[in-house]
């Protein structure tokens, strides 16, 4: 069974920044596109960015330029490096892996999600 473990969250100031990772466990990450999700207080669940087995990388508009993602098949662990922080940035983040697509129902596996609370 693939579990899905996600860390790094926390409270920063406006400016700051955090590096997210996502653990895999139970497979292999290397064939597994993985995507990183997130979601604001009333709000649904949206894409971040995602990255595919063969390294290709997409952003929303939202974060490009501010995130990076990146993926260690050796530590099947995904990373979500967030700079420049903005108090809209304030969400829980989810790691989403096998599949592809800006929906939840697009995705195989999901963790339990990593709060992040970036303060103005």
């Amino acid at each position: 069974e693939v579990q899905v473990v996600e860390s790094g969250g926390g409270l920063v100031q406006a400016g700051g920044s955090l590096r997210l990772s996502c653990v895999v466990s139970g497979s292999t990450i290397d064939d597994y596109a993985i995507g990183w999700f997130r979601q604001a207080p009333g709000q649904g669940r949206e894409p971040v960015s995602y990255i595919s087995n063969s390294y290709s990388i997409l952003y929303d508009d939202s974060v490009e330029g501010r995130f990076t993602m990146s993926r260690h098949n050796a530590k099947n662990t995904v990373y979500l490096e967030m700079n420049s922080l903005k108090p809209e940035d304030t969400a829980i983040y989810y790691c989403a892996v096998d599949g592809w697509g800006p929906f939840v129902t697009d995705w195989n596996y999901w963790g339990q999600g990593t709060l992040v609370t970036v303060s103005s």
